[in-house]
């Protein structure tokens, strides 16, 4: 029986990759704290994940054949990362250079979304390992 990432790492597989694009997005914010006029961006979990199981429906699926020149292909979609990063509103008020980072913020943002990262990594180790020992006996 073979089996499919899917099947066994569900959608922790993809969590991956989101974390690690919330990681970049944060640490760009805090690379611009002293920007004049930067405007911090955050990346929503949960759109991100729902779009990347959006784009993992896209790679599966077959081929369509089109009938008509009007019909639509899946890959027409919109894919753009952009879609799903928001400008993220500040908790004070302007420091009058137009700069929107708070950098007490981002640093929490960062460090939670590495816990998760790290929960998830641990997750998909333990994953292996009982797929790494169900092979090792089942080999014996």
């Amino acid at each position: 029986m073979a089996l499919s990432f899917d099947q066994v790492f569900g959608i922790h597989q993809h969590t991956m990759r989101v974390r690690n694009d919330r990681a970049e997005v944060i640490a760009g914010n805090l690379a611009n704290a002293d920007t004049p006029g930067y405007k911090a961006r955050g990346l929503d979990f949960n759109v991100a994940l729902i779009e990347q199981a959006k784009l993992k429906a896209i790679d599966n699926n077959p081929p369509m054949t089109k009938t008509n020149e009007k019909h639509m292909d899946l890959s027409d979609l919109p894919q753009d990362p952009e879609l799903i990063l928001k400008y993220r509103l500040p908790y004070q008020a302007d420091t009058g250079n137009g700069n929107t980072v708070e950098v007490s913020t981002e640093r929490m943002n960062y460090m939670a979304n590495n816990l998760e990262y790290r929960a998830t990594m641990r997750f998909l180790n333990g994953r292996i390992s009982k797929l790494m020992s169900a092979l090792q006996s089942g080999a014996n």
